[in-house]
């Protein structure tokens, strides 16, 4: 007998769950069943595609059987098993990064919580919110080895090799005194419709019943064996839509996804033809907690004539609908395809594209629920805004389901349909102004000539803003500009300043520019500032913010190793105070303004200043000469 420490998340886990951390303690059923139907699912695909598996007698079942006398609930199945390094992989340590995750995650909601334990892959340990031990004996399918697990959850295991006649795995739970309800056959049954009813193998419950046969004298007691299936054991996709009610719906999305609170909506299509298939796709209300990892776990599992193929393949739908949760089942694939036949197979490249589709119509029809879409929005708008950089295919409808903050919005976001509606007469293109502060945007001096002129301008608020939106050239055959643009101004009929300002500014302009040296690109007069004395605008050739972060992630290198920060360009409002009032400055005085001008103008587009101290030096000594 070897004995072995759990890994340090997993004692942390345990400890949370053997004090009681749920209420909601059926789940650990719910999390039982499902890993017996994963095993189930696993060695099903083996014995179609293994050649040493073909013939191994195979019979997909789950059991389950409880003793109120001893206390004892047991659940076994005739699945792929374990051997000694598996029961040391799966139930000493969590191989995914996930644990860690899990615990950062958890909000002291009962109900919220218990359903990340299924999210994080963590599913077996809910088994000790009841258990005082816990015993897993188990048999490796192809193998002649069995070994037995053994646990009190108290911060150690031990595996010793024992006998086992068949393949699978069983699991012995030693209850807790005060949990006997697991002895109870209507428990058990009404747990097992509620989260399993659909899981597509038998699940048989094992109990004894005693019945009186007699009168009197000759009355005796007989104990009866029972053995009942207690499922409908039907893959409910294969279902027709009519014969199902919304219920068993929502009760098999929570089955499939560990989430606790209903889906948003879902898809259920049946396609016949030169291809047939059959999908199921939910839209969850709440993002998975790894929505944003590299490392996500893909949400839809695939299926080949109801057989169970993989449910770790990332091509199955675009990366952007990896919030999706589903199934995708085809008659048309063979059962022994491979990852690398997946992801170039023709089959599968049309289910896909047609499933994409799907998804986003149903993500349009959302929008005739306001309050459902901003729900749907707040959680996944970003992913849909990733779409438009990938999915040059379906990008016209990815381009109508986004939402933005506007000049005019008054704190909602709205679409580029509704901007449309709102366009002034003589307005020629839909404008925006991109950064990553909307209460900095919103009070932006570039859009000073906008507002005068009643022109509503989108703000591009978040990052990945940054690297979509330039991107996009037009929508609805209407192009799409940045206020800074060249194009924009020309719009606004206000692209040029008179030579004769120019001219009247030139040496201001020229000491400017010896002044700020290094720290800018140019120096200019701005058409485009009313009431702000000074901004800084990008040349149109530079990447912006988040592109500059975009590239240093994925490792681009400048001449001198790291990618120099682009220079900003300063405009100057030669209508402002403060410039007509510089043209007779000393030059100490317009260096200090020089400075604080365009310190004033980064401070107001969110940026950071390198040298805080000077620029408070600086503005106490102005401060200081003006008292």
């Amino acid at each position: 007998m070897a004995k072995h420490t759990f890994q340090t998340e997993v004692n942390q886990l345990l400890d949370l769950m053997i004090h009681s951390l749920y209420s909601n303690k059926e789940i650990f059923l719910r999390e039982l069943v499902s890993n017996a139907s994963d095993a189930l699912d696993k060695l099903q695909y083996l014995t179609l595609t293994d050649d040493k598996l073909k013939n191994l007698d195979f019979t997909p079942k789950i059991d389950i059987a409880f003793d109120s006398e001893k206390n004892t609930l047991t659940i076994s199945d005739s699945g792929i098993g374990m051997n000694e390094q598996d029961l040391i992989e799966n139930l000493g340590t969590i191989a995914k990064s996930g644990t860690k995750n899990f615990l950062s995650k958890l909000s002291g909601d009962k109900k919220k919580d218990s359903a990340l334990i299924g999210q994080f892959g963590v599913g077996f340990y809910s088994a000790f919110m009841v258990a005082n031990k816990i015993i897993v004996t188990t048999k490796k399918a192809g193998e002649t080895q069995a070994y037995a697990w053994i646990s009190n959850g108290s911060g150690e295991f031990e595996i010793e090799k024992c006998e086992k006649e068949s393949h699978g795995s069983e699991i012995k739970i030693y209850l807790k005194e005060d949990e006997k309800e697991w002895t109870s056959r209507w428990r058990i049954e009404e747990i097992i419709k509620k989260y399993s009813d659909h899981i597509p193998f038998p699940i048989f419950l094992h109990y004894t019943e005693t019945k009186s046969e007699g009168e009197g004298a000759n009355k005796k007691e007989i104990i009866e064996e029972k053995n009942e299936q207690i499922n409908k054991a039907s893959a409910l996709w294969r279902i027709s839509k009519k014969d199902l009610k919304d219920e068993e719906y929502k009760e098999f999305y929570k089955n499939l996804s560990y989430d606790s609170s209903d889906p948003l909506s879902w898809i259920h299509t049946k396609v016949e033809g030169t291809l047939e298939y059959t999908t199921l796709f939910y839209i969850p209300q709440t993002a998975p907690f790894d929505l944003y990892r590299v490392d996500y776990k893909s949400g839809v599992k695939l299926y080949v004539k109801r057989v169970f193929i993989t449910d770790d393949d990332k091509e199955l739908l675009p990366p952007y609908l990896r919030f999706v949760r589903g199934i995708i089942d085809s008659e048309d694939l063979p059962l022994n395809v491979s990852r690398e036949i997946l992801q170039q197979n023709r089959i599968l490249a049309t289910i896909k594209s047609a499933s994409t589709k799907k998804i986003l119509s149903e993500i349009e029809s959302l929008q005739k629920d306001e309050e459902k879409y901003n729900k749907f929005y707040k959680e996944f708008g970003r992913c849909l805004k990733e779409g438009v950089y990938s999915d040059f295919e379906n990008k016209e409808k990815l381009l109508e389901l986004l939402r933005f903050a506007s000049t005019k919005s008054e704190g909602k976001e709205i679409a580029f349909k509704t901007y449309k509606e709102r366009m002034i007469e003589g307005q020629k293109a839909i404008y925006y102004l991109q950064g990553e502060d909307l209460e900095l945007l919103k009070s932006s001096p570039l859009l000073d000539a906008f507002n005068k002129k009643g022109i509503e301008v989108f703000l591009f608020a978040e990052e990945i803003d940054g690297i979509v939106m330039p991107m996009v050239q037009e929508f609805d055959k209407t192009p799409l500009r940045a206020i800074t643009s060249k194009e924009a101004l020309e719009d606004l009929g206000e692209e040029k300043v008179e030579e004769a300002t120019q001219e009247k500014f030139k040496a201001l302009l020229e000491s400017f520019t010896k002044i700020l040296g290094e720290e800018v690109k140019e120096v200019r007069l701005s058409a485009r500032l009313i009431d702000a004395p000074s901004c800084i605008v990008s040349d149109p050739e530079d990447p912006n913010a988040a592109m500059l972060k975009m590239m240093k992630q994925m490792g681009a290198m400048g001449m001198g190793g790291e990618i120099p920060e682009p220079k900003p360009i300063l405009e100057l409002n030669p209508n402002h105070a403060i410039l007509t009032k510089l043209l007779d400055a000393d030059s100490q005085k317009q260096e200090q303004v020089a400075h604080l001008l365009l310190e004033e103008a980064k401070l107001l587009e969110g940026g950071k200043l390198k040298d805080v101290h000077a620029f408070v030096t600086r503005l106490n000594m102005l401060l200081q000469n003006s008292l």
